[in-house]
């Protein structure tokens, strides 16, 4: 569907929450600058290492969690919230735990979650805290915990003018709102930090004997850190070793022998972040994960960019030990990471889990649709262990071959793989055969898919109703009987409309800006084409309906419009499939001209109530779609608390 190309984000719809998160960075800091704690410590560089530099934010109680006895080294806990007191030192585990054979042997066509009888650790989210000075650091530490961490990244590489022995005591003093992980990168590994390796080791013991929970060290200089620590490492912190490749996802046997080599460090938490050059890279990360999980060894396994999106919001249901959230958009420490509070406000991050049924978005582009919000609010709202994510997807046959598992159980389908599905699917209803397009996939406990179209009812409908609430029409019979419906756009959604209006009695015509493309759609359902030239002194009779089905006046290219105003005075009604901005200019100017104008929006709404009742076999309650997708549609309406306690349920 067109509408779902649009750029109002599900990030943007938490701009609320993004607001009250700095709001609470900047009166934390306040707080802090006034504090003779902070102050003490930073008046002299040598004071006691214990010195607290603030209690926790506000009236938010910090969950206390009992001392642990230490965990065996090849054990992983199984409850359901996993203490933050790491274990002792971990003996290093043998490097053939997962082999390159059995590496090699993973099928990228049967992604699946570890079987039911492993018990899974809840995953943690993690807030990378990025500032430039301690004071905004630690608050933004606070900040993290009142959005709902579990723990603080202090990305040390990101302080200027970092002093170990003057920072480290404030930022690590006690009580903590977080436990906290300290990392110190090299630019060599992604980071910032351009100096030699003893002075970061001796940062990163440092923090160490503060009580940091966790220290991240690279896998190229491991074996150097553990010899430099002399065995010195506290049993209370738990060792990362990561590896990150900025490049591609390595094969699975690649991936098999670099898990190997980090547990031969002696690593308490192996870590792998990888880049996907296509979203089936992803599925390679899943099954190390799932190896783990049965190996019980703790892994941190992500996949960077747009086209990994999809595993920092899996990792739970594959067994990940942590995802990465940044504390809001722009404090980003990996490429495409989301926010914490899209995690658990938009995807339900902490319902995930191995039955988690997998549904999804399936474009290019796709990370600024809605679908996704009004989708996971849907499922949350009648009780089903679902989530919905954006797949940005290039080939969409690899792609549904990769995630063949029944677990990932059905997709919306947009530009530009509408057709493509058509031929991708085992079964397609008959109406979405006729049009040539789907934008609804299922699939059958058999392993089928069954392609299906929502968006000719949805259009339709709205276009329908918006004649009938503001002109006169006889009840018995469609207002499109007999109308000159003018069609711009020759892709899926523009089929979907032709169809709907023929089928409705309408006399269609394709205008689009490849005239090859408008011919072969014309062809079809009978009717003349024209090039959008052409269009903008077709005039050949008065009151006429236009529908503009591409993706022309979509934000951000908002001041784009696919007809002049001139040509607009032709027309009685105007339908835009692109819903944000809501009221694009083609439909400024249309109202302008005094004709009835339809959004996208009501689109939108019709066609993904049709997609839920195909994805959970259940009825959309009347206006409960509307209500949701209405207050997205306003997000500068609501803020903060007000925002969530005002955001309606399904």
């Amino acid at each position: 569907m067109v509408g779902d190309l649009q750029e109002l984000s599900y990030q943007e719809s938490f701009h609320g929450a993004f607001s009250a998160a700095n709001a609470a960075v900047r009166l934390i800091t306040q707080r802090m600058e006034s504090s003779p704690a902070w102050n003490t410590a930073y008046s002299n560089r040598d004071a006691p290492r214990h010195t607290r530099i603030h209690q926790p934010a506000g009236p938010r109680e910090t969950k206390q969690v009992p001392p642990q006895p230490p965990v065996p080294a090849n054990q992983v806990s199984t409850s359901s919230a996993p203490s933050h007191q790491p274990p002792g030192r971990r003996r290093p585990r043998p490097a053939h735990l997962l082999t390159t054979t059995m590496a090699a042997a993973m099928s990228v066509s049967a992604v699946v979650p570890p079987a039911a009888a492993v018990a899974l650790a809840r995953t943690l989210l993690c807030v990378p805290a990025t500032a430039r000075a301690p004071r905004e650091m630690a608050a933004e530490v606070a900040a993290a915990a009142a959005l709902g961490a579990d723990l603080a990244e202090l990305r040390l590489d990101r302080l200027a003018g970092f002093a170990p022995s003057r920072d480290l005591p404030a930022l690590l003093a006690k009580p903590r709102t977080l436990p906290a992980l300290v990392t110190y990168r090299p630019t060599w590994e992604g980071g910032e930090y351009e100096g030699e390796d003893e002075p970061r080791f001796e940062a990163l013991q440092l923090a160490m004997e503060l009580g940091a929970e966790y220290v991240d060290i690279e896998l190229k200089v491991a074996d150097k850190f553990i010899k430099f620590m002399s065995g010195k490492k506290p049993e209370t912190c738990k060792l990362i070793v990561s590896s990150h490749n900025y490049e591609n996802t390595p094969s699975a046997e690649e991936l098999g022998k670099l898990l190997a080599q980090i547990q031969a460090t002696g690593a308490d938490i192996v870590k792998i972040a990888t880049t996907a050059t296509e979203i089936v890279d992803v599925s390679r990360m899943f099954q190390i994960l799932v190896h783990c999980q049965e190996k019980q060894v703790p892994i941190i396994g992500l996949v960077m960019n747009d086209r990994g999106f999809i595993s920092r919001v899996l990792c739970p249901k594959f067994g990940g030990y942590l995802t990465f959230g940044s504390l809001e958009k722009g404090k980003e420490s990996a490429p495409a990471q989301p926010t914490v509070a899209d995690l658990i406000n938009v995807y339900n991050i902490r319902q995930i889990g191995p039955d988690t049924k997998v549904f999804g978005i399936i474009g290019k582009p796709v990370g600024h649709s809605k679908s996704p919000i009004l989708h996971n609010e849907a499922f949350r709202s009648v009780g089903l262990n679902a989530v919905y994510v954006p797949f940005l997807v290039d080939d969409l046959a690899k792609f549904l071959h990769t995630y063949s598992s029944p677990d990932f159980a059905g997709f919306s389908c947009t530009i530009p793989h509408k057709e493509d599905a058509v031929r991708c699917c085992d079964e397609v209803d008959p109406i979405a055969r006729d049009i040539g397009a789907v934008n609804t996939i299922i699939r059958k406990p058999n392993g089928n898919l069954v392609g299906y179209n929502t968006d000719y009812v949805g259009a339709i409908s709205a276009i329908e109703d918006g004649i009938r609430a503001t002109q006169s029409t006889r009840s018995t019979t469609s207002p499109l009987a007999g109308r000159l419906f003018v069609v711009i756009g020759a892709g899926g959604a523009g089929k979907a409309l032709a169809y709907g209006a023929k089928e409705k009695g309408a006399r269609v015509v394709i205008a689009n800006r490849t005239f090859a493309r408008a011919q072969e759609l014309g062809n079809l359902i009978g009717g003349p084409a024209l090039t959008l030239a052409e269009l903008e002194n077709y005039h050949p009779e008065e009151g006429m309906i236009l529908a503009n089905t591409t993706a022309i006046g979509m934000h951000p290219n908002t001041n784009d419009t696919p007809l002049s105003k001139q040509a607009l005075k032709s027309y009685a009604v105007v339908f835009d499939a692109v819903y944000t901005p809501k009221e694009t200019r083609l439909l400024r100017e249309a109202a302008e001209c005094g004709a009835t104008v339809v959004s996208g929006l009501e689109m939108f709404i019709r066609q993904a109530e049709g997609q839920f009742e195909h994805f959970t076999g259940m009825p959309a309650v009347d206006g409960k779609f509307r209500a949701l997708a209405t207050s997205l549609d306003n997000p500068s309406t609501m803020k903060g608390k007000d925002r969530a306690a005002a955001k309606p349920r399904l």
